[in-house]
């Protein structure tokens, strides 16, 4: 066959997923042309999912199932090709942040998920599909996510929320006004709930701000910690206490230093008021 290309099933997971689905059309004597037909799509779109140039979506794969014959096996397959639509660990991280007593968290640039109105995460996550970041599947994935971790928040007893938001997660636009006074007043909201403290870090503190990164701090029913911090490839959950303690004692000076609620709150409604 003309230029047909060799795959390497080790090189990675697209490519083993783009092997069998070559392996299945040649067991069945179908051209690429003719399983286009079957499924409604090009046979660009074909040669692309075989030669792990692009991934295979949930609803493709099953339509290749419905062709097959093969049940949902490759429905199956293709989430293991397809990037993941979540750091590693942080799955893991929201298992526990669901039942945590507390919730102690730091955020820097953006609104964190736990106070983000859907627009604001929609947003988001449309623009990591823009720059080919993820697939649409992937940032609707983790909208809804956003959704069921808020709604966490609202089970009885209700945990104790303390949020530091960097100055920058106010003064970075996200969307056009509308969007940012809507998110304003959901933080407003969130403030004013008896089982939250939210405040604000300013530029201001400068050299006497212990924490540069974001990062979350759980406590857990039994008093037990542990802190939930992010690289730009994978979310770290560490369960020591030990080590969980000095990143502890960073959040209270932070908070210390940081404005107090009543000038917090006073920041974000200016800011609101310049959005109108």
């Amino acid at each position: 066959m003309v230029n047909r290309k060799e795959l390497n099933p080790e090189r990675s997971p697209r490519e083993r997923f783009g092997q069998y689905v070559r392996a299945m059309r040649d067991e069945r004597g179908w051209t690429q042309e003719e399983l286009a037909r079957r499924l409604g799509c090009s046979d660009a779109h074909i040669s692309a999912v075989e030669t792990g140039r692009r991934p295979a979506t949930p609803q493709f794969a099953r339509k290749l199932d419905r062709a097959f014959g093969t049940g949902d096996r490759l429905e199956r397959q293709s989430q293991a090709a397809r990037p993941a639509a979540l750091l590693e660990g942080f799955p893991e991280y929201v298992g526990y942040e669901g039942r945590a007593a507390e919730i102690r968290l730091y955020e820097v640039g953006v609104i964190p998920g736990l106070l983000q109105t859907p627009e604001y995460a929609s947003a988001l996550g449309d623009s990591t599909v823009k720059r080919g970041v993820a697939l649409r599947e992937q940032a609707d994935e983790r909208v809804a996510l956003i959704a069921q971790r808020q709604a966490s928040l609202t089970r009885m007893p209700a945990p104790q929320v303390f949020v530091v938001l960097d100055e920058s997660c106010l003064l970075r636009p996200i969307g056009d006004g509308t969007l940012m006074g809507a998110q304003f007043t959901r933080l407003l909201e969130f403030a004013e709930r008896p089982n939250t403290v939210l405040q604000v870090a300013p530029f201001s503190i400068g050299v006497r701000r212990p924490m540069t990164l974001p990062v979350t701090v759980l406590t857990m029913p039994d008093r037990t910690l542990m802190s939930y911090a992010e690289s730009a490839n994978r979310g770290h959950l560490e369960r020591e206490s030990a080590s969980v303690l000095p990143i502890l004692g960073d959040y209270h000076q932070l908070q210390a230093e940081s404005l107090p609620r009543a000038a917090s709150l006073e920041m974000i409604r200016k800011l609101r008021k310049g959005t109108s």
